[in-house]
């Protein structure tokens, strides 16, 4: 007889949960092979093929042999346009020390929870949250301190409730802003306001996730919290990546501009994880910062068609009311009126519902930290949208 041994797992794996935005796309998939015509909704992922200048610069860079290891925080290329980035667009002056590039911006902000938090931290994240802060939160040992907030509020913080959530404890405080799940941006007035409060805590730093930057079409221009307020620079950790914007989710390249304590750190943390991130993704996101960038624009404009022709639909349906985003490619409907009318307790059992009702794959709000809510990616074709919104405005 063979003893089966028990296995020791830590706590700190025990603690987190896989990806709910993932595992939903892998439950579309699976259920696509077995041949259902399932319209998946839950990837946040560009349907557009990468620029075909940026693919053109990954093959220049395989054929003159770029393929060995490079420096662990970035080639000093990729590093420089990335200074250069931060400079034009967000008039912010970085130096080679202060800024880092790592495989997606989900490595940067796991670089940047070990680099900064033990445990007994705390971490200050808004609800609805992108679904990956409170579990890397968790990683690094710290304690996620979530802030709710609603659609009444247009899911954004306020500065009481800022106030209230910091503690002798806090170290950190993400903002991402356009959102990912609901799409909102905070403008200049409101981040400024949040900075008089974060000002009064000079332990808290900030680390503001800029992914979707580019994807914007609200009445004001981008702004970061280190924009509205220069007094914070120092407490600042600027994120962002190449996924959205140039459709090069694949590639997985991130970058963040920092304190350079903060970035040496990172790379300190990097260096025995995974090294440098691709050569080639390096070459590609060189490329794609420094290169023609009117591919945004005309993608950006897609978009917000979409959006418009997604909110109106939904809005037509009963029980689903849908608020405007400002940029992203996600709508975040709130359905709870929609969940009494069916007798449905929670948003994962809606989700289930529409995925075998109407095979279309959306991601539970509760996924972000909200119950009640649901959030669809308008990050494919408009044929797709027509019939994803024909199929849920014939269940509902």
């Amino acid at each position: 007889m063979h003893t089966i041994m028990s296995i020791y797992y830590s706590q700190r794996v025990e603690a987190i949960k896989p990806s709910p935005t993932l595992a939903v796309t892998a439950r579309a998939n699976a259920l696509k092979a077995e041949g259902k015509d399932i319209i998946s909704l839950g990837a946040g992922e560009p349907d557009f093929p990468t620029p075909e200048h940026i693919k053109a610069a990954a093959v220049v860079a395989i054929h003159k042999n770029m393929t060995r290891y490079t420096a662990v925080d970035g080639t000093q290329e990729l590093k420089q346009v990335i200074i250069d980035k931060f400079q034009r667009d967000n008039n912010l002056r970085y130096n080679h020390k202060q800024v880092i590039a790592s495989t997606g911006g989900k490595q940067v902000i796991f670089n940047l929870a070990l680099a900064m938090l033990d445990p007994g931290c705390e971490v200050i994240i808004p609800a609805p949250y992108w679904v990956s802060y409170p579990d890397i939160v968790k990683i690094a040992d710290a304690k996620p301190v979530v802030i709710a907030t609603d659609r009444a509020q247009q899911f954004k913080i306020t500065p009481q409730q800022l106030e209230q959530a910091i503690t002798d404890n806090t170290r950190l405080l993400f903002l991402n802003s356009p959102s990912n799940p609901s799409g909102v941006a905070y403008t200049r007035a409101e981040l400024v306001q949040l900075a008089e409060v974060l000002l009064r805590h000079p332990q808290v730093y900030i680390a503001t996730d800029d992914i979707y930057e580019h994807i914007l079409w609200s009445k004001e221009p981008f702004c970061n919290m280190v924009m509205a307020c220069p007094e914070l620079y120092a407490r600042t950790i600027v994120i962002n990546g190449v996924s959205k914007a140039y459709s090069m989710t694949g590639w997985r390249i991130g970058y963040a501009g920092g304190p350079e304590p903060i970035i040496t750190r990172m790379k300190k943390v990097q260096s025995q994880s995974t090294s440098n991130a691709c050569s080639i993704s390096q070459a590609a996101a060189t490329e794609a910062l420094n290169g023609d960038q009117s591919f945004i624009q005309h993608m950006t404009t897609e978009f917000k068609k979409r959006h418009d022709y997604v909110v109106a639909a939904l809005n037509t349906m009963d029980g689903i009311n849908c608020s405007s985003s400002d940029g992203a490619f996600y709508s975040f409907p709130e359905v709870r009126p929609l969940m009494q009318r069916l007798g449905i307790d929670h948003d994962v059992q809606l989700a289930e519902y529409i995925l075998e009702q109407a095979e279309v794959a959306v991601v539970p709000g509760s996924a972000f930290g909200l119950d009640g809510y649901i959030r669809l990616s308008f990050a494919t074709s408009m044929q797709n949208l027509e019939q994803a919104m024909s199929r849920l405005q014939k269940i509902f």
